[in-house]
């Protein structure tokens, strides 16, 4: 749709000097004098005077120079590229390298220049791609920079080279998928720039030199927009992905054009447009794909993994002939000369895989050999051709050893000296892997001849990989190489050991008596042993080559385990175990969150590093005396004070803490002269009366014991002094200072104190008094905490006090006179006339906050007794606390300042979800009656509560204001808790903020942070909790710079796509997004604008805005044209991409739309950059792995499943890949990418059309396969929201699964599979494709076994082996329970359970692991391995992968079974179905049923399955046992088949329209898709063949002639239908007693039929029942191949027959389906047990999850 017209940016040559109040993104480069408090620092200022040194380089002829100008307009005058972009590199460039040089150490002499080597060093990281791409093309880097003298025209130089690129590369668009195009075009241009440097001569002119590129924009328009077409015109000829990937060239081809030479001689310079790389692949002599094609195709398994496979296969083979002797132990039968020799066949198997492997790949990558690449074409026929010839070898020698050994009758000399031989061609042939083996042992060699590009290197490696720009130098140092072996050796030891005794060897026995069975009676024409022997060892077969994921599964947990417990991970598990080191706290915050005071030439050494773990180990453990006391007037518990306050306002802001637990955790500031550190409260709960019990049982102890008993406990020290010194502060403050009671207690307290410091207080005072002055304390505080005080009980409770204290607390009892010596009574006995204290109480003002909340705080430390152990109430808080605390523990880099810190983005792609929930979505209710507020109230009670109490404090009188002046903070408390965008902007601005205040701290002086807390303190409760959106009480601490350096360390951009779109439809997402950058200064928007110029022409830019807060409005601050549309490929990728121009730092965090942030996370955020100094074995990281908490876990028991799997997945699985494995990719989102590094190399993900629809992962493979290093880092963490509902879980498996499809036919998973070494490849397979192909093994397995069951009972075979023995059944049946243990999920559910164990401890997670099993969980993993085998198994063999948006909604509402119908017919109830009818088959012909214990131990795990498949939609969905509902559901599903609907009818509304959408992927197949389908279509028809014979009426007969008249019936069923219809047309209208009359003739001539065949032949009436279970398989089995035959039928008649026939199997299926539902929604009380099951979690946190489902509101 046409958008506006504007005219277009200004043009290049009357660029005019930049207005001073021109709008920039984060620093004012353009306006160096401006007061901007970034701009104080010198390192900006010597940046951008860097940039300005333009010297005496030749002024662009044809453009105005002002003076002003810098070097990037320099560049952009010769090389016309954008005005925007220019200004957009520019504070790119200036930011970046003033923050290199404010993190240098020592810093440079001189400040105010730009630092060389910082200059320098970007460059070579910058530029490291284009050199090595030089290198391996073997072309003179046009890079010139001498190596000797570093002049200062060499530092210039260095920018222009470094401004070159980052202006190539920020206004390549859709080009930065293609970093070599980028090298290609920059290495010419370079060449350009350094012939004007060199005032090189033109020969044509005899002018100097000029660039071939000249016009306004001419670098976009000449140079960037022709190759964009050509990638436009791929994309359009692949059809929307829907092409097949052979057919057209996808963003990887056309970049791997430019890895070899002839992209020189073929684009020139400047780009010839008519060369065959711009013709496009569906025309002539165009450029074919380069480098892989990708065949859909089960085989790209084998040939990217091929070393995995040939292991196996030749291990089974090996077994299997040591098995057959039937020895004891392996080693006994190797024994046998026999035995040995046969073992030599595995050689020839081996070299039958290798000519496979060559016959596959000229038969996928044939179309890649052109006249340009003959070689490749000659290498791949010679490999094939000496594959055969080692074939033949092996063969010939094998049969020579056995002519050999007949003819000698025995194992001769002559005999020997041919297996000799033998061995010798096998020493030959396994050459390459001793040397591949040599250099597994040492890395660093292999590594060195794969990086160098010398071409003696080629020669040796020519033959065994082809070249390649990637994938070289993938070795790991040699210290992870044993690592990794050591897990692998385990691994394979532990499956080769228990597939041999427990797989192979109990198998041999039934297969020798199978095959040893005298002639079998067979029950039908052409049985054959051999097939049944082949059927029985199918699903061991199966079952063999998957279980090695078992193993690993098993493997993986354990060492996980021990790698989280040597990072300590989960020490401080909850409130308890923090309460035990919350003393050592303060020191740990210090120690790893505030950076050292360091020397300016700090290095690192062992000694240094040594000291550092000594620190560690102390903090940890508390030994050393300073981690002992932490006194309250040290500065470092000042900084923890305001750190952990803030943390604890943040809670409060969230609403997961009330007010009274932000007096209970927070850590007071010590107004009233306390002499300890005041711990918070929650800390110091029963220690007061536990010490005065303590010092009630000591009465006569002396002093020093007592406080020694007491002083053991530092929390009781505390509590004491604490208590004490609060007291005596009270008591005077509410009395007048100069009355004289004020002056009585003061001597009274000097006398406690005196008799204190010379320890006698024992001997001087009775501690049996202490109870009743802690009854009476207690008494008067409470007085003192009521809204209104009653002076005379005031008076009463003081008059008591003094009475006890004067009375009975004194062991020597003192006359009145006495005590008026001594200044304990008053002095003038007549004031005693009336009341002590009458006059003397002066009752400070309410309005004194400090005073009462100190006051408070006294009250729960006398008061408080166990009931803190679950302070704070709400669960996430606690594990927030317990998480934070626990990380500090860990071992983490230290923290540079925040100016000496590295730079980052976080960027966010964003659509168009949820921003922020209107009024509207949160009132609205569905059709149970239920509104999200209400629901959300429901779940999230306690914070709901908390939200009001704050609302409350905000000045809400009355509920209902909620709907009118809090409406914006209702809206927002009700976004924080769903998946929106708020949620998540407002979790990455934490980072704003927590910089911030790290920046204050790291600045702040001794006397800053005392003053601060002082005035915190001093603006009262308050000021914490009524903090804005994103201000906190601590920025009226700030002094300015924090802000700065805040805003240069870190950016936070959203790729809002169509928020320009947005904006003109007035979308209220617009409006949410603008208050979102509103409130947040640290947030940029970034989005795609289409304008119309003329008719129908667009220009697309891509526009970067933010919120001016001085202007108070949206302001434009880059606008950078685009070659065309942005989406190419997949739509996340490209939007990324488009936005990351807009990202500074030298790192980003990829942040997902369904992520959140916490602020104690945040701070630690400078800590994990350091991360990239360090070396994680011999490479230093280019992606750090970060931690994901799952924040949807308690929604349901789904959902609870879902998050348990996927928690142990990014953090259990992820720690084990990273280390010891050495695999770890990109998975999640919260990683951080090395930024440069990526930047140059492709981008942090990839967007080929369908190939990349799991676009992050590729950034991982990307990563790995260019000489990257990942690591994962578990001390912080990100939130993720999962999804909830079983159908939102099912698309997102769908997702994934047919992403790994796509990954299996992808060229970065086939040169993974062959360039990593051996062990690492097999990790990398079995935790990416192979763990989904294990999957759908599984399932085949279960396939495999009940098809092999059924032929075995209806052939026949199984009456006759069972009349011999019935071992092959207690073999099959150790087999199949291995196939149970992977069904139900238990390989899923060990590292959960381990993972729970080391973060939860091990009973809380074997608790947890039973509660699943109870709620199903089971049934739930089942059902999502079909969904994953469904989609990948149909991916690879069809296509059709897309992405599908899994939604984030709250998933409460009931789905209607023709909805779960539409989304599980295919992929789980007709595979159930037809599970189950072999099932019942096979109960009803074979023999061994007739045991019906040993029929359920073979079955019971593929009935289970049956079940969990049918079963699952409906028990894991709300109400789905509801009898009115089901009724309701089968009437909408009735309706909905029998709906034809017109052309513009959707699936939802008709059947046909499912219909015909569900066979989609077979119209874009290709053949051998499409015959693969028909093949396995066959096994329908198996069934008539099978049954027929078992029916009466075949009278035992085995001839095919009863097959073959079977068949009749099938066609009369047909011939029935076509009367009918015929009928039907003809007659139904008008005619309708002619209709009803051929009606009723069919039935009769039907009871005719079944009457003759009773009479006259052996048919049984039980037959008509047997004989649908042989028919109705048929039938749809003609309808499934009619479906893959629909080109050619559909133009004919019968296909509306198809259609027709079709149409009746759905309602069949769907009554099969629902007669189970029915049945249980019927039995009373299946309904409220179904909920239980399904909202467990909600239950046990006593909500109202009833009236949520049912829509029954309390107040109804």
């Amino acid at each position: 749709m046409p958008r506006r017209h504007r005219p277009g940016p200004q043009s290049a040559p009357s660029r005019a000097i930049p207005p001073q109040d021109e709008p920039y993104n984060i620093i004012p480069v353009h306006n160096l004098l401006a007061n901007h408090p970034s701009l104080r620092f010198p390192e900006v200022r010597c940046a951008a005077s860097a940039l300005r040194a333009v010297g005496d380089l030749r002024i662009p002829p044809h453009a105005q120079w002002h003076p002003a100008m810098d070097l990037l307009d320099w560049l952009a005058l010769f090389f016309c590229f954008q005005h925007d972009s220019v200004k957009n590199q520019r504070e790119h460039l200036v930011l970046h390298l003033a923050n290199s040089q404010m993190r240098l150490s020592p810093p440079p002499e001189n400040i105010d220049i730009l630092d060389a080597g910082v200059l320098r060093t970007f460059r070579r990281k910058l530029l490291r791609n284009y050199t090595n791409w030089c290198s391996y093309l073997g072309k003179k880097s046009n890079v010139w920079i001498s190596r000797s003298d570093r002049s200062k025209s060499d530092h210039r130089r260095e920018l222009l080279y470094v401004g070159l690129y980052l202006l190539i590369w920020g206004e390549s668009a859709n080009l930065r998928f293609m970093p070599e195009c980028i090298c290609y075009i920059f290495h010419h241009m370079a060449k350009e720039l350094n012939m004007i440097l060199e005032d090189y001569i033109d020969e044509n002119t005899g002018q100097p030199v000029m660039p071939s590129l000249s016009g306004e924009n001419a670098f976009l328009h000449c140079v960037v927009k022709p190759i964009y077409e050509t990638v436009k015109a791929e994309v359009e000829s692949s059809r929307n992905g829907t092409a097949p990937h052979t057919a057209w060239r996808n963003y990887d081809d056309l970049n791997e054009y430019f890895w070899s030479r002839r992209c020189f001689k073929k684009l020139k310079w400047p780009i010839d447009v008519g060369s065959n790389f711009f013709v496009t692949s569906s025309e002539s002599k165009h450029v074919g794909k380069t480098g892989f094609v990708e065949q859909r195709s089960f085989w790209n398994l084998y040939r990217s993994f091929d070393r995995l496979w040939v292991m196996l296969f030749l291990f089974l083979q090996a077994a299997i002939i040591i098995a057959w002797e039937e020895r004891g132990y392996p080693w006994q039968a190797l024994t046998s000369n026999d035995v040995r020799v046969k073992l030599l066949t595995v050689f020839i198997t081996w070299s039958l895989m290798r000519f496979l492997q060559a016959i596959l790949d000229i038969g996928m990558q044939y179309s890649r050999v052109s006249t340009e690449t003959l070689l490749l074409g000659f290498r791949m026929l010679l490999k094939a051709v000496v594959a055969a010839g080692w074939i033949l070898t092996f063969a010939v020698c094998y049969v020579r050893i056995w002519s050999q050994r007949n003819h000698d009758r025995r194992w001769s000399a002559e005999a020997g000296k041919r297996v000799s031989f033998f061995l010798l061609v096998a020493g030959v042939y396994v050459l390459p892997e001793v040397l591949a083996l040599a250099l597994f042992v040492l890395p660093w060699i292999r590594n060195f001849i794969e990086e160098t590009n010398w071409k003696i290197f080629y020669l040796l490696t020519w033959w065994f990989q082809s070249r390649s720009f990637v994938g070289r130098g993938l070795r790991e140092g040699l210290v992870d190489n044993v690592k990794y072996t050591l897990f692998w050796v385990l691994v394979l030891a532990s499956k080769f050991a228990f597939s041999y005794f427990l797989q192979i060897k109990p198998m041999v026995k039934p297969t020798k008596q199978l095959l040893g069975l005298n002639p079998v009676d067979y029950e039908w024409p052409g049985g054959s042993v051999n097939l049944a022997v082949g059927l029985l060892w199918l699903p061991v077969v199966l079952i063999y080559l998957m279980d090695i994921q078992i193993w690993y599964s098993i493997y993986s947990s354990f060492v996980g385990a021990a790698v989280g417990l040597l990072q300590h991970l989960g020490e401080i598990r909850n409130m308890q175990q923090l309460k035990l080191r919350f003393q050592f706290f303060a020191s740990a915050i210090q120690f790893n969150l505030m950076p050292e005071e360091q020397l300016l030439d700090f290095r690192e050494t062992f000694k240094s590093k040594l000291k550092d773990a000594i620190h560690r180990l102390k903090l940890r453990y508390g030994f050393g005396q300073p981690y002992k006391k932490l006194q309250s007037d040290q500065v470092e518990a000042r900084r923890f004070a305001l750190i952990w306050n803030e943390i604890i306002n943040i809670f409060r802001e969230e609403d997961i803490i009330s007010d009274a637990e932000v007096e209970l955790l927070e850590l007071p500031q010590n107004s009233w002269n306390i002499r300890v550190i005041c711990w918070p409260c929650f800390l110091l709960c029963n220690e007061l009366l536990l010490a005065l019990s303590q010092a009630k049982e000591l009465v006569d102890a002396p002093d020093k014991w007592l406080w020694h008993k007491i002083g053991k406990n530092e929390y009781r020290r505390c509590a004491v002094i604490e208590a004490y010194d609060s007291i005596k502060h009270m008591m005077l403050e509410i009395l007048n200072a100069r009355s004289e009671e004020h002056s009585i207690l003061t001597v009274l307290f000097h006398e406690i104190d005196h008799a204190v410091d010379i320890e006698k207080f024992t001997k001087t005072f009775k501690m049996t008094a202490l109870p009743q002055i802690h009854m009476k304390l207690i008494k008067l505080i409470e007085i003192l905490t009521k809204p209104k005080k009653d002076e005379i009980q005031l008076v009463n409770i003081l008059q008591a006090l003094y009475e006890i204290a004067v009375r009975d607390f004194f062991k020597d009892q003192r006359a009145i006179e006495q005590l008026r010596e001594d200044g304990l009574a008053p002095r003038d006995p007549a004031s005693m006339a009336g009341l002590l204290f009458e006059k003397a109480v002066k009752v400070p003002d309410p309005s004194d906050e400090k005073f009462y909340r100190q006051v408070r705080r006294l009250h729960t430390i006398l008061t408080s007794r166990d009931s803190m152990q679950n302070i704070p109430v709400n669960l996430e808080a606690r594990r927030r606390i317990a998480f934070f605390s626990n990380s500090l523990f860990m071992n983490i880099p230290h923290a540079p300042q925040v100016e000496k810190m590295m730079a980052f983005s976080v960027l966010t792609p964003y659509y168009n979800e949820e921003v922020l929930y209107s009024k509207e979505q949160i009132r609205t209710e569905n059709e149970d009656g239920i509104s999200i507020l209400y629901y959300l109230q429901t779940i999230y009670h306690d914070e709901w509560k908390n939200f009001m109490e704050r609302m409350r404090r905000k000045g809400k009188v009355k509920d209902d204001e909620i709907w009118t002046t809090k409406m914006r903070d209702l809206r927002l408390w009700a976004s924080y808790r769903g998946q929106t965008l708020s949620r998540t902007v407002r979790g990455m601005m934490y980072y704003y903020r927590a910089l911030k205040m790290l920046a204050f701290l790291d600045s702040a002086s001794e006397m800053d942070i005392r003053e601060g807390i002082q005035e915190l303190g001093s603006m009262g409760g308050d000021a914490g909790l009524d903090s804005a959106v994103s201000i906190s009480s601590l920025g009226l601490l700030f002094k300015g710079h924090e802000k700065a350096a805040s805003l240069m360390k870190f950016t936070y951009v959203v790729a809002c796509q169509i928020y320009g779109a947005q904006k003109d439809k007035k979308d209220p997402h617009a409006e949410e997004i603008l208050y979102l950058m509103k409130h947040n200064e640290a947030l940029r928007v970034a989005y795609v604008d289409e304008i119309l110029i003329g008719r129908d022409e667009k220009e697309y830019y891509s526009v970067l805005v933010k919120y001016d807060q001085q202007l108070q409005k949206e302001v434009e601050i880059y606008r950078v044209q685009l070659p065309g549309p942005l989406k190419l490929g997949e739509g996340k990728p490209e939007n990324q991409n488009h936005a990351l121009i807009f990202t500074r730092g030298d790192a980003v965090q990829t942040i997902d739309m369904n992520q959140d942030n916490y602020f104690e996370e945040a701070l630690k955020m400078r800590n994990l950059l350091e991360e990239y100094k360090n070396y994680y074995g011999i490479r230093k990281p280019t992606i750090l792995g970060v931690r994901e908490h799952i924040f949807t876990g308690s929604v349901s028991s789904l959902a609870w499943f879902m998050s348990a799997q996927e928690t142990s997945f990014v953090t259990l699985g992820q720690r084990v890949l990273a280390n010891p494995l050495k695999i770890r990719m990109h998975y999640g989102h919260p990683d951080v990418f090395d930024r440069f590094w990526f930047l140059t190399r492709g981008g942090i993900s990839k967007a080929s059309r369908v190939i990349n629809i799991s676009e992050d992962i590729f950034a991982g493979f990307n990563c790995t396969l260019r000489g990257g290093n990942v690591s994962h880092h578990e001390y912080i963490q990100v939130g993720k929201g999962r999804d909830v509902g079983l159908n939102q879980i099912s698309m997102f498996e769908a997702k994934v699964a047919s992403g790994n499809g796509e990954q299996v036919l992808s060229r970065d998973a086939y040169r993974l599979g062959h360039r990593l070494d051996f062990f690492r490849m097999l990790s990398f397979f079995y935790t990416t494709v192979g763990f989904v192909f294990n999957t759908m093994m599984v399932v085949l397995t279960v396939y495999a076994f009940l098809w092999g069951r059924l032929y075995l009972a209806l052939s026949g075979l199984e009456n006759a082996a069972l009349a011999n023995n019935s071992s092959n059944n207690k073999a099959l049946g150790a087999i199949l329970n291995q196939q149970f243990i992977i069904q139900l999920g238990l390989f899923t559910a060990l590292p959960m359970i381990v993972e729970n164990s080391l973060e939860h401890g091990f009973l809380q997670a074997i608790w947890d692991f039973l509660t699943m099993q109870l709620q199903l969980s089971s049934v739930f993993y089942t059902f999502s391995m079909g969904t994953r085998t469904h989609f990948f198994g149909r991916t690879i063999l069809h296509g059709g992968a897309k992405y599908r948006a899994t939604g984030r909604g709250f998933v409460v509402q009931h789905k209607s079974f023709a909805e779960n119908y539409r989304l599980y017919a295919r992929s789980h109830f007709i595979k159930a179905i037809e599970l189950g009818l072999i099932l019942t088959v096979y109960a009803s012909h074979s023999p061994v049923a007739k045991g019906t214990f040993v029929y359920i131990a073979m079955t019971i795990s593929s009935w289970f399955l049956v079940t969990s498949w049918i079963m699952a939609p409906f028990v894991f969905n709300p109400s789905g046992f509801d009898w009115l509902k089901t009724v309701d559901d089968f009437d909408e599903f009735m309706n909905w088949i029998w709906y034809h609907g017109g052309v513009f009818a959707k699936a939802e509304q008709s059947w046909e329209r499912w219909w015909y959408e569900e066979q989609d992927h077979l119209r874009t197949t290709g053949l051998w898709g499409k015959l693969l389908e028909i093949v396995l279509d066959l096994r329908f028809f198996f069934f008539q063949y099978g049954i027929v014979y078992q029916l009466g009426i075949s009278d035992h007969s085995t001839s095919i002639v009863v097959y073959l008249l079977s068949w009749i019936y099938i066609f009369v069923a047909f011939g029935i239908y076509l009367v009918i219809s015929y009928a039907r047309d003809k007659y139904a209208a008008k005619d309708h007693i002619y209709f009803r009359l051929v009606q009723f003739l069919v039935i009769i001539f039907g009871i005719l039929v079944i009457i003759a065949l009773l009479e006259f032949t052996s048919f049984g009436f039980i037959d008509l029942f047997t004989s649908l279970l042989a028919f109705v398989p048929t039938g749809w089995g003609l309808v499934s191949i009619a479906q893959v035959l629909r080109p050619f039928l559909q133009s004919t008649r019968h296909w509306d027959s198809v259609v027709y026939v079709a149409r009746l199997y759905d309602i069949l299926f769907g009554v099969i389906v629902m007669a189970p539902v029915a049945f249980l929604s019927w039995m009373p009380g299946f309904q409220s047990m179904q909920m239980r099951i399904l909202f467990n979690e909600a239950f046990s946190r006593g909500l109202r999850i009833f009236q949520i489902v049912t829509g029954k509101k309390a107040n109804d």
